[in-house]
């Protein structure tokens, strides 16, 4: 599986989390999405554990099965 995170804006609209270079950071590991994710926002993410309310979030990617051929998977 692969993960990205998001964050939330003052509006109440969530955002893909980009890297320097404007790709979308993309990650193999829940944890590593969450360390990244409390990397770049350690203020959003501690006060989620303190005054409620998500301003950040992990997301799962659910891959399109149109990927399958080009991926190599034995779709039996």
């Amino acid at each position: 599986m692969r993960y990205k995170i998001e964050v939330q804006d003052d509006t109440g609209v969530w955002a893909d989390v980009r890297g320097a270079d404007g790709a979308l950071l993309v990650f193999d590991d829940e944890q590593a999405a969450r360390a990244a994710l409390a990397e770049r926002f350690p203020i959003l993410v501690q006060m989620e554990k303190y005054a409620g309310g998500k301003r950040t979030r992990v997301i799962r990617i659910i891959e399109d099965e149109d990927d399958w051929p080009a991926r190599g998977r034995d779709p039996g």
